[in-house]
């Protein structure tokens, strides 16, 4: 929906800057990288004092490409660089600049308290998107995407649901290369409350800008 996105600016930055401020503010990481297959985004990530220690070969690309190839590699790839075997990976999209440090410190501990295969930042999803109130267009005729929603009335009778918002996911060694999985069998949700952006659109953008000046006016 955005050509580019991760190189357009929210508050002056690139959301590639902003995810990489991010991990300096953290300071336990012991390796961050930015996996693309874009030129584009490796320059900017190096103007930013990131790393880009290699280029995303050309099967790892495109939109239809899953996180846990993309990830395996770059894990791998690191591995063989740095002659060491890294426990624990940290994907952090650029495209969900409402993060703070916190949220992602939070998920790091999060996962190890609970030693999990993973952990999700997640958000509470508004009623108004519950699946029990989706609709569906077939023939020109509406039905309900779930035939439970025929039978909720008011919106206190839906339990709660939830959406990834992007903001972190933690995930073991173990769990990406032995079980190819960014959730395992063990996947622990981190509630963010508040709202957050996600950036798939146009609107979206304009939404992230308006949390930052929300928040600096608060």
């Amino acid at each position: 929906g955005v050509k580019l996105k991760n190189i357009r600016k929210i508050g002056g930055l690139p959301l590639i800057s902003i995810a990489g401020k991010i991990v300096k503010d953290i300071g336990i990481i012991d390796k961050a990288i930015i996996s693309t297959d874009y030129p584009e985004f490796a320059q900017v990530a190096v103007e930013r004092g990131l790393e880009v220690p290699f280029m995303r070969p050309d099967k790892l690309s495109g939109d239809r490409i899953g996180d846990v190839d993309v990830l395996s590699h770059a894990l791998l790839e690191m591995e063989k660089i740095d002659d060491t075997i890294y426990d624990i990976v940290l994907m952090l999209q650029p495209t969900s600049p409402s993060r703070t440090a916190k949220h992602v410190v939070d998920a790091i501990e999060l996962f190890i308290k609970k030693n999990a295969d993973s952990v999700w930042t997640v958000s509470e999803t508004d009623s108004k998107g519950h699946p029990f109130k989706q609709l569906i267009i077939e023939n020109d005729t509406i039905d309900f995407f779930d035939q439970r929603g025929k039978k909720i009335i008011a919106r206190q009778e839906l339990s709660k649901t939830y959406h990834k918002n992007g903001i972190a996911y933690v995930i073991s060694r173990d769990c990406l290369i032995n079980k190819k999985s960014i959730e395992g069998d063990k996947c622990i949700p981190l509630i963010i409350d508040g709202h957050t952006s996600n950036i798939d659109t146009e609107l979206d953008i304009a939404f992230a800008e308006f949390l930052l000046t929300y928040k600096s006016e608060k």
